[in-house]
């Protein structure tokens, strides 16, 4: 089988990723994994559905086939497979539609919310670089040029003695439906869960550009964090790499200060 990069394919219903980066549930499973190409993951719940191995697809779920996005993902691969596997990852977006359905079953009204918020929705990327694992030993995704920026990001900082860590980067609508679900589920209400998390289709994480940001011995995005080195670093050095604190304090969305959530804004292009 021809060595496929490590990068994630991203469909609107299923995404496709390299085998050797998923987690096994069980020892079976494990085996396939660590032989797959590729796997076919569900997005609204992170089930495997089908691996790409040597002789061809085999299933991971009954009745794989007949999951909405299936065929849109395994055309995808064969398209890439044909010819664009090593081409630059190019900066393809995802249509938006049916989002704000979602929205509205939540109880969000999406057009109340981006006036009151400022925020746009956010697309998410089509292809996603791999950069490394998170501190939970997670796949960190992000887009390639984002992915490139936190190498040098991280890089620089350690030769300053300074040790970063990637709590989280990218993450797709569903994955942001689903918080909000499970909190719903807690019983807390829509307009406290918005206080701390971005409405799903408005977070920054969706982009593939944003990354939250630690330090070894410091909570997860807790404002602690703007008393460690790290964080004096970053206020210092990250704009040099591209990289620019998307929520201060009063920041004009109304979202919390968070001076763990830092977001790559790419260079402009040439004329």
């Amino acid at each position: 089988m021809r060595r496929q990069p490590q990068d994630l394919i991203n469909t609107a219903q299923v995404e496709a990723w390299p085998g050797g980066l998923l987690r096994a549930h069980d020892r079976h499973q494990a085996r396939t994994l660590a032989r797959a190409g590729r796997v076919l993951r569900r997005k609204r719940d992170g089930r495997y559905l089908a691996a790409e191995l040597p002789g061809g697809m085999v299933g991971l779920l009954p009745h794989w086939r007949r999951e909405p996005g299936v065929d849109g993902a395994i055309n995808q691969l064969r398209a890439l497979a044909a010819g664009g596997w090593h081409r630059p990852l190019a900066y393809a977006h995802l249509p938006l539609q049916g989002l704000e359905t979602r929205l509205a079953q939540l109880g969000i009204d999406a057009g109340a919310y981006a006036r009151r918020t400022g925020l746009d929705l956010v697309a998410e990327p089509a292809r996603l670089a791999f950069a490394g694992l998170d501190r939970y030993r997670r796949a960190l995704w992000l887009r390639s040029d984002a992915a490139a920026g936190w190498h040098r990001l991280r890089e620089a900082a350690r030769r300053d003695g300074v040790a970063l860590e990637a709590i989280s980067g990218y993450r797709s609508h569903d994955y942001q439906l689903g918080i909000f679900a499970r909190k719903r589920a807690r019983g807390q209400q829509v307009e406290e869960i918005l206080r701390v998390n971005a409405a799903p289709g408005y977070s920054e994480h969706h982009s593939g550009l944003a990354l939250d940001i630690g330090t070894p011995g410091e909570p997860p995005a807790e404002q602690s964090f703007e008393r460690t080195p790290a964080f004096a670093w970053l206020r210092d050095n990250a704009a040099g790499h591209g990289f620019h604190m998307s929520y201060p304090r009063d920041n004009p969305h109304g979202i919390v200060y968070e001076p763990w959530h830092w977001r790559f804004h790419p260079a402009p292009a040439g004329p």
